[in-house]
């Protein structure tokens, strides 16, 4: 079938590298070739362990690793992941606080569906965890969702947001990370028009392309230079049999990981050599930071086409969001509707992937909402994955978070205490 073959030819040079690595390793590190004294054995070895690792990560769905955090009283309270909304394409899950009670605080992160599972976020709920009750948006391989589910494009995608929200009622306070910020604004406007009860009590929109023309970037270029038959050519693959998707129109996870390299295809390069002297001389570790940071980097999951291709031509091209056109389920979606969500933005100046300017654009399209609802933070020296995950979070852009969601809850002005309770 048209665009199989393609796909199936990337995952067999994947499997063919994965098999590469392995063999190298079992064969340089035979008992007997030590006798030799060569110092590429060592090497060679090390060379197969890293391939092996590299490639095998790509198809691999990480795990989210949150056991358990620590309590004010010291104990360790074990943590489950629970499904809360199960959908075809994703899932609302919770991160269950084992004999805790219910926090003040009730957090919605909505992970971004550009490539990498939502565990990319894993560092951000594990900071959040232990001041407030979080639930992520888990959004599924499209390899593993068979044609008979149907589409998922931009207008699905911000229906489930609209459902993963009125699911948690109205004491919730969103939290957008990247991709997904223009369609959680929009899926807010959409359920104030449509149920306005259902609306949650705040929107923290952090590094996503509200407006991409405010501030250029590669990506904005890249969408702007391309056509929409053009990115069809190149980007989209139909999956292969070996599949539960087997036909369904995708964008590869194999072939965004070849995009996500190619831009600092040099740093990769240093980052791997490294690691395999530091393998050949026995420095290497299971869980050391390449590992850490690769074993998340790598794996990768296959967007639909529909989804992909609406997301450059309406959001990008198009601008939809920006010049408040979006619509919905043929429903005009209009982001002056929102009159009592508080909204913050928050951008990092060293952003390359959605530059200052992008995602404040928000506050100007909130015609409705009074001026003490918004508030904005553009954080310095920041790069986009520190904005939500490094130590500007962590420092800085948390503390701010966690503040304004507590000045737009129901007990404003109150800081949110954490109570535990005896009972699982």
């Amino acid at each position: 079938m048209k665009y199989m073959f393609t796909y199936d030819l990337m995952e067999s040079a994947r499997n063919t590298n994965e098999w590469l690595g392995a063999t190298a390793r079992a064969m340089a590190s035979y008992p007997a070739f030590a006798m030799s004294m060569n110092p590429m054995l060592p090497l060679m070895a090390a060379w197969g362990e890293v391939t092996e690792r590299t490639f095998s990560r790509m198809v691999a769905k990480p795990d989210w690793g949150i056991r358990s955090i620590v309590g004010p009283d010291g104990q360790d309270h074990l943590v489950d992941v629970l499904q809360v909304v199960e959908k075809p394409f994703g899932d609302l899950v919770q991160f269950h606080v084992r004999r805790r009670a219910p926090m003040a605080r009730r957090v919605l992160l909505v992970a971004p569906m550009s490539g990498h599972y939502a565990t990319l976020l894993r560092s951000t709920v594990a900071s959040l965890l232990p001041d407030a009750d979080v639930f992520v948006t888990d959004w599924h391989n499209a390899r593993d969702i068979p044609v008979s589910a149907g589409k998922f494009d931009i207008e699905d995608y911000t229906l489930y947001l609209a459902e993963f929200i009125r699911a948690m009622g109205p004491d919730t306070h969103v939290i957008a990370v990247c991709q997904p910020v223009p369609l959680t604004l929009a899926a807010t406007a959409y359920l104030a028009g449509e149920d306005p009860n259902a609306q949650p009590r705040s929107l923290t929109l952090i590094g996503g392309p509200v407006d991409p023309d405010a501030a250029a970037t590669e990506v904005t270029d890249f969408g702007r230079r391309v056509t929409m038959g053009q990115l069809e050519h190149m980007a989209i693959q139909r999956v292969g049999f070996q599949h539960k998707g087997a036909g369904r129109m995708v964008y590869p996870g194999l072939l965004q990981l070849q995009s996500f390299i190619a831009m600092n295809a040099e740093r990769h390069n240093k980052a791997f050599t490294e690691q395999i002297f530091r393998v050949s001389r026995g420095e290497a570790s299971d869980f050391d930071a390449h590992n850490r940071f690769y074993d998340e980097y790598l794996s990768v999951m296959d967007m639909t086409a529909e989804f992909y291709l609406s997301t450059v031509e309406r959001i990008f091209k198009n601008r939809e969001i920006a010049t408040n056109s979006f619509v919905v389920a043929g429903k005009p979606v209009d982001l002056g509707a929102i009159t009592k969500v508080a909204v913050m933005t928050v951008e990092g100046a060293n952003d390359d992937i959605s530059a200052p300017g992008q995602c404040v654009a928000a506050l100007k399209l909130l015609t409705g909402l009074p001026e003490d609802k918004k508030a904005q933070h553009l954080e310095p020296g920041a790069g986009h994955y520190g904005i939500f995950a490094g130590k500007s979070w962590r420092l800085n852009i948390r503390p701010l978070v966690l503040n304004f969601i507590d000045a737009n809850s129901g007990t404003a002005g109150k800081k949110a205490k954490i109570s535990l309770a005896s009972s699982q």
